[in-house]
């Protein structure tokens, strides 16, 4: 707990600005409270009655004048109310655009936003009775995967073998997406057998500029959470490799995307790449592309909020 935060403070101190920690009852000793310059309380130990409360995080930026608000990687770091409500607040935003975040968190609008991408096929429509979705799986071909399209990290996703498993899935699946994200809508994907899964970051200033910063392979998972990451990908065809990145770039583009972001793709046993989602915010993995380019991402991320160009960041790489 706290491991972002520690991770940003550090950057943060490097570069000579003070910061400032929140925390719950149940952190009040925690690392990123010991290490920060101030901390404020933000409430209860549940999340819902501290880090979530999005009131409680900007009074505590007003309260100590931060000027910026970096969400992190956990809780409302791809939350657009909250994105816009720091903005709204007079409060610098170390993320993209709120516009983008609730886009692109939403798998199904991602994918009816982006032009020329390749796409895993399946089913992304507003139908979502279980015959239409089951008369769907049936013409995408079997193996499918069920996913929220609200959702992440594995929540509300099934993967199914056939038509006859499919009324449970289905049930289980919302039941899940719903708990977990308030939101029940199902998409289905093809799914490929022993794909690879390739991440590449990207990163974009607020002036049109978007670049790639090489790939992540994380295709060692469990559960549908990544275990192992590599960087470079091994064994990737140099002309694979930029045609994957040269899309990623695209997404950004097409978004016209600022600060940090991971577009995700399925490669599968014939060289064919289909773009997944993107994360709008930095990830847990970062410091992964980090120790393999020479780079700080947070300190990229706190220049770019600031209003600086790509190219004034290139000696930094």
């Amino acid at each position: 707990r706290g491991e972002i935060a520690c991770r940003i403070v550090r950057t943060c101190q490097q570069m000579g600005i003070a910061t400032v920690a929140i925390y719950s009852d149940a952190d009040a000793d925690g690392l990123h409270v010991q290490v920060a310059d101030e901390a404020v309380h933000v409430g209860a130990s549940p999340a819902t009655e501290s880090y979530l409360k999005i009131g409680n995080v900007i009074a505590a930026a007003q309260r100590t004048g931060a000027d910026a608000i970096h969400p992190g990687y956990g809780f409302l770091a791809e939350n657009a109310t909250f994105a816009q409500a720091v903005l709204d607040a007079g409060l610098t935003w170390v993320g993209p655009q709120p516009e983008v975040i609730a886009r692109m968190g939403d798998k199904r609008e991602a994918k009816a936003f982006l032009q020329a991408i390749p796409y895993v096929p399946g089913y992304t429509g507003t139908d979502q009775s279980d015959e239409t979705l089951i008369s769907a799986a049936n013409d995408i071909g079997y193996p499918i995967m069920i996913k929220a399209t609200a959702g992440g990290g594995g929540k509300g996703m099934r993967a199914v073998k056939s038509a006859d498993a499919m009324p449970d899935a289905l049930a289980a699946a919302r039941r899940e997406a719903s708990q977990a994200f308030g939101d029940d809508t199902l998409m289905l994907e093809k799914r490929f057998i022993n794909p690879r899964h390739i991440e590449v970051q990207i990163i974009g200033d607020r002036h049109g500029n978007v670049m790639t910063l090489g790939e992540r392979e994380c295709s060692i998972q469990r559960r549908h959470q990544k275990i192992i990451e590599e960087s470079p990908a091994a064994g990737l065809d140099p002309d694979l490799r930029y045609d994957i990145h040269q899309t990623a770039q695209r997404v950004g583009e097409q978004l016209s995307y600022q600060n940090a972001g991971t577009v995700e793709f399925l490669l599968d046993s014939d060289g064919h790449f289909y773009f997944m989602e993107m994360n709008t915010r930095l990830q847990v993995e970062h410091p992964v592309t980090e120790a393999v380019y020479g780079i700080d991402l947070v300190r990229w991320q706190l220049h770019i909020a600031d209003g600086a160009f790509l190219s004034d960041l290139l000696p930094l790489y």
